[in-house]
């Protein structure tokens, strides 16, 4: 258990440190993140054995967060916030949280929970499903060979056209902000001045309307994102 990663997803920055630093002296490894949308690109790029997850996040709140992570991970999640009223923890259980810890809290009790909520984990076993097909409508993505088919035509995409469609089809009917996409799709922070986003978005949009799908599937939604329906 003492090589356990731990992400801390905290807008507060200076608690944050102060959990970073005791779960460092009790030998775990420690990230930080500060804000919803880095804090969810991060927890999907890399493997945590914890998350130690703040509600009341800037750009994007940790339900939101929690309900788009359970899509795709099955990572541990202790949520940690100043919301302690029932509804705010039913609502934590039902979106997939594994624990809840309401502040101010002991760090003693903190680090009990979390070596409890480990335990369960490994003890468990859990293994994370690996998904390398996705099948939306007429649309066949193969992540093994980085094949996407539309109406089984092949279209040809780039590796960076291929990740690009495959987070916006696996978050079908969901708004994907601009720094969500550069952090899952281009690894890389959000710029106002990089147009590099839109331009890998704008050729998946027309090999896939060239190949018979409808323009709007696949929209921008202005000061928003892209929204794929």
């Amino acid at each position: 258990m003492d090589t356990a990663k731990i992400l801390i997803i905290e807008d507060d920055v200076t608690l944050s440190q102060q959990i970073a630093t005791l779960l460092t002296d009790k030998g775990f490894e420690a990230r930080q993140c500060h804000d919803g949308d880095q804090g969810l690109a991060t927890a999907l790029q890399e493997r945590f054995d914890l998350i130690l997850l703040d509600v009341l996040l800037p750009k994007m709140n940790g339900f939101s967060l929690l309900s788009q992570l359970r899509k795709q991970k099955q990572t541990p999640v202790m949520m940690v916030t100043a919301c302690g009223a029932e509804q705010e923890r039913i609502k934590g259980y039902s979106n997939g949280a594994d624990d809840y810890m309401p502040k101010p809290f002991s760090f003693v009790e903190m680090m009990l929970r979390i070596e409890a909520l480990l335990r369960r984990s490994f003890t468990s076993q859990k293994q994370e499903t690996v998904v390398n097909v996705l099948n939306v409508d007429e649309i066949a993505l193969d992540k093994k060979t980085l094949k996407a088919c539309f109406a089984e035509k092949d279209l040809g995409l780039t590796p960076i056209q291929f990740k690009l469609l495959w987070v916006m089809l696996e978050n079908k009917d969901e708004v994907m902000s601009k720094p969500l996409l550069y952090q899952t799709v281009l690894d890389r922070t959000f710029s106002r001045y990089d147009r590099s986003l839109d331009m890998h978005m704008s050729r998946v949009r027309k090999k896939l309307v060239e190949a018979g799908m409808s323009p709007t599937r696949l929209a921008t939604q202005h000061g928003k994102g892209y929204l794929f329906s």
